[in-house]
C-alpha cells in the first residue's frame, strides 16, 4: 500500500522500544487480508446488458478450507486485548476514560462513513434506482460493520474483564468458553438462530482475555507448550468441523460467532509467539517498519473506508466498455490485480483526508470528561444500530440510524466546562 511522503519521519518520531512490532505487523496484516477477502467476496459485473451483483468466492472448490486461513478476525480481537491490558498498564485511566477514548476511536472515524452511506443510500433511492438494488448494494458495502459493534462491546467490558482477569483468570476463561458452548448447543437444539447472537458476547470476549495472556508474555519462553497448545486447538476444531458439529465455513461460523472462532484465535495466537522470533527480525528492516507504520497508523480509516472505494472503483468500470465483466469469469478473476491496486490506491487517497477522524484530540485545560453514566451511554446509542445492521443487513432506514447513533454519541462523550469554583 502506498504510504504517505512524511510516513517515514513520522515514523522515526515513534518509541519504537516500548512496542511489540511483530504485534503491529500481525494488526496490518489482518486487516488487509480482511479487506481482500471483502473485496473479492462481491462480484459487480454486465450480463446481456443488465448489472449482476454475485458472490464469486462461494462458486470456488478451495473457498471452504481456504475460510480456516482467512478467517483472521480473532487475531485482530486478540490483539485488540494485548493493547488493551499494556494500555492500562502504562497509564492506568479511569473505566470511563478508557472507554470514553476507546469509543471515540472507533465512533469517529465511522461517522463520515455513514454520512456517506446515507446520501448515497438515499440519493440513488430517490433517482428512481430500483429500491431492491439500493437495498443489495447498502447490504453488501455494509457486510464488515459488525466489527464495529463487536469491537466496541469488547472495548466497553474492558475494564471490568481486566479486573476479573487478575483477580480469577481461569475462573473467566471456564465461564465465557462454557457460556459459549451453552449458547451453541441451545441454538442448535432449538433451531433459533436469534440465540447465536449470545456469543457476540461471550466468544469474543473470550477471544480478548487471551490477549491479555500474550500481554503477560506467558507463553513467549515455554515455545514447547506453546506449540502443544497450537496443535490442540488446530486438532479440535478439526474435529468439531469434519463431525459436522460446526460448518466448515469459517466465515459461516462468524454471524452470530460460535465455538471455532474461539479456537482459531487460541491457534493464531499460538502462531504468533511461535513466530515471533522471526517477526522481530523481520521488523528490525527500516522499510517494514516504515510500511507498517504508515497502514497501522490508519486502519479505522483503511477497514472503514475500503467498501466505499471499491463501490466507487466499480462505478469507473461501468463508464468503460466491458470494464465490468460477469463475476467468476476468467476476465473477472485477471481484473482483480487492476481493481485491488486501484481501490488501494483510493484508500490511501481517502486516507489522507479521513485519518484525521482516528486521532482523539486530548481535553483542552478548563474540560473535563463526563461520567461514567454517559460513557455508558454513549456506548449504547452507538453499539443499537451496529448490532441492528449486523443482524439483519444494512439498509436505507439502518444508514440513517447508524449516522443518528454516532452522531448523538459524540454529543454525550464531549468534553464538560469545569466550574469556576472547581477550576
Amino acid at each position: 500500500m502506498a504510504k504517505s511522503p512524511d510516513s517515514a519521519g513520522r515514523a522515526a518520531d515513534v518509541d519504537l522500544s516500548t512496542r511489540d512490532l511483530p504485534v503491529d505487523l500481525a494488526r496490518v496484516f489482518a486487516v488487509l487480508v480482511v479487506v481482500i477477502v471483502h473485496m473479492l467476496m462481491i462480484g459487480v459485473g454486465v450480463q446481456h446488458g443488465e448489472l449482476v451483483v454475485t458472490q464469486p468466492l462461494q462458486r470456488q472448490s478451495w473457498y471452504v478450507p481456504a475460510t480456516v486461513f482467512g478467517q483472521v478476525m480473532p487475531l485482530f480481537f486478540a490483539l485488540g486485548g494485548f493493547a488493551t491490558l499494556t494500555s492500562f498498564r502504562r497509564r492506568d485511566p479511569t473505566a470511563a476514560e478508557y472507554i470514553r477514548t476507546r469509543t471515540l476511536r472507533l465512533a469517529r472515524p465511522s461517522l463520515p462513513v455513514f454520512v456517506v452511506f446515507a446520501l448515497a443510500g438515499w440519493i440513488a433511492y430517490l433517482a428512481g434506482v430500483d429500491p431492491e438494488l439500493v437495498n443489495v448494494i447498502l447490504q453488501g458495502i455494509g457486510t464488515p460493520l459488525w466489527f464495529f459493534a463487536a469491537y466496541l462491546l469488547c472495548q466497553a467490558c474492558a475494564p471490568l474483564m481486566i479486573r476479573l482477569h487478575r483477580r480469577h483468570p481461569i475462573v473467566t476463561f471456564v465461564v465465557l468458553a462454557a457460556a459459549a458452548v451453552a449458547v451453541d448447543t441451545a441454538r442448535r437444539q432449538s433451531g433459533h438462530v436469534s440465540i447465536g447472537w449470545l456469543n457476540f458476547f461471550f466468544v469474543w470476549l473470550f477471544v480478548q482475555q487471551i490477549g491479555f495472556l500474550y500481554a503477560e508474555r506467558l507463553f513467549h519462553r515455554r515455545r514447547l507448550l506453546t506449540l502443544g497448545i497450537f496443535l490442540a486447538a488446530s486438532a479440535l476444531l478439526a474435529v468439531l468441523v469434519l463431525n459436522r458439529i460446526y460448518n466448515t465455513d469459517m466465515l459461516y461460523n462468524l454471524n452470530p460467532p460460535s465455538v471455532p472462532l474461539i479456537l482459531l484465535g487460541i491457534a493464531q495466537l499460538a502462531l504468533l509467539v511461535l513466530l515471533h522470533p522471526l517477526l522481530e527480525r523481520l521488523m528490525r528492516l527500516r522499510a517494514a517498519q516504515v510500511a507498517v507504520f504508515a497502514i497501522g497508523t490508519r486502519l479505522m480509516t483503511v477497514y472503514g473506508w475500503h467498501m466505499i472505494c471499491l463501490l466507487l472503483v466499480t462505478g469507473v468500470g461501468l463508464l468503460i466498455p466491458h470494464g465490468l465483466p460477469y463475476p467468476a469469469s476468467a476476465a473477472w478473476w485477471a481484473s482483480r490485480p487492476l481493481v485491488l491496486l486501484a481501490t488501494f490506491a483510493l484508500i490511501f487517497l481517502t486516507s489522507l483526508w479521513a485519518m484525521r477522524f482516528e486521532r482523539v484530540p486530548p481535553l483542552a485545560s478548563g474540560f473535563r470528561a463526563p461520567g461514567l453514566p454517559w460513557v455508558l451511554a454513549a456506548v449504547a446509542v452507538a453499539f443499537i444500530p451496529m448490532f441492528a445492521i449486523t443482524d439483519w443487513g444494512m439498509d436505507r432506514w439502518l444508514t440513517v440510524a447508524g449516522l443518528v447513533g454516532l452522531a448523538l454519541t459524540l454529543v454525550l462523550l464531549r468534553p464538560r466546562r469545569l466550574s469556576r469554583t472547581r477550576s
